[in-house]
């Protein structure tokens, strides 16, 4: 089984890297400054414990690949930019392409079932950082990170059973799950602290906020229906494995929406976040004023390039009860 990660970037990257150094067939889709650094140098793979430096296939565009039948594609990129890459994609894979979307927020699995016969849902519980081309961090050891699977919405074969096992043996813990939609709606609600600390910073973390938002988001999938698993499922599966430790020195500083403020992107996904409970309270009349004003907020400091924590806690809160 040939691994194509599209998106090497913090989730990405470390997924690919930790499944090369185990002898498997990897190569990366990259972009821009990202696609020249790893072409040039390779990855550059930190943990707390060590770094290495990996020489993983690397292509700019699907187009330069050749697929096979066994050929299984992770989806690593942002949820902004799946659209574009299953456009990529189906120019050259044929609709029978194993697709995994390891990826934040539910509605990546909706796009790749529009092209692609086979599609999975992967559940990320896996501390990592990208800020410079051809680097990223592992922040957890020795476990990197949890990679739950399953087929998307429900159910279970041979491909994730024999995906989680690789992971597995590749410094991840990994169970291949029948019921992964569930799972990925309960992360997309811790997910929802995402839109807090990029607008806030790290002093929004754990935050009156953030419990804001995740009761909002709680209170609409419930209105909703929407199964999703809850705080004392996702700390069980949690347990002790993820160890956050330092790397060279420095703590982790953000998540991947903070992170993506900080590289000045001009983006980030909070619109498939935030902006989740804020459509589903839409098409359940249920209002979302706290998760409007972060996604919105967050939105306008991506495109303004604005870095993360440009606005304090009791700023925010004092929007919210300004109206």
């Amino acid at each position: 089984m040939r691994v194509i990660i599209y998106g090497a970037g913090a989730i990405g990257g470390v997924m690919g890297a930790q499944l090369f150094r185990q002898g498997n067939d990897v190569t990366f889709i990259a972009r821009g400054d990202n696609f020249a650094a790893l072409a040039r140098d390779g990855i550059r793979l930190e943990t707390p414990a060590e770094a290495v430096t990996l020489r993983v296939p690397v292509v700019e565009d699907p187009t330069e690949l050749s697929f096979g039948s066994d050929d299984l594609v992770i989806l690593a990129v942002k949820s902004q930019d799946t659209t574009g890459a299953l456009r990529h994609l189906a120019q050259v894979a044929p609709a029978s392409t194993a697709i995994v979307c390891a990826q934040n927020g539910v509605e990546n699995e909706r796009m790749a079932l529009r092209i692609f016969q086979h599609v999975y849902g992967m559940c990320v519980m896996c501390p990592a950082t990208h800020l410079t081309p051809g680097v990223v961090q592992a922040n957890s050891a020795p476990v990197t990170g949890l990679l739950d699977v399953g087929r998307w919405p429900q159910g279970l074969d041979e491909r994730a059973s024999e995906l989680a096992d690789v992971l597995s043996a590749a410094s991840f813990d990994s169970v291949a799950r029948d019921d992964i939609a569930r799972w990925k709606w309960g992360k997309l609600l811790m997910n929802l602290g995402n839109a807090v600390e990029a607008v806030c910073g790290a002093q929004g973390r754990g935050g009156v906020l953030v419990q804001r938002a995740v009761q909002e988001g709680v209170d609409v999938l419930r209105s909703a229906g929407i199964a999703f698993v809850d705080r004392d499922e996702d700390s069980s599966r949690r347990g002790a494995l993820l160890k956050i430790g330092p790397i060279g020195g420095a703590e982790r500083a953000g998540g991947s929406s903070w992170q993506s403020l900080a590289r000045a992107t001009g983006e980030i996904e909070t619109d498939y976040l935030s902006g989740e409970i804020v459509l589903q309270g839409r098409l359940h009349d249920f209002p979302t004023p706290v998760n409007e004003l972060l996604r919105r907020l967050a939105n306008e400091m991506a495109a303004q390039r604005r870095a993360p924590g440009t606005w304090s806690e009791d700023e925010v809160l004092a929007m919210l009860e300004s109206g």
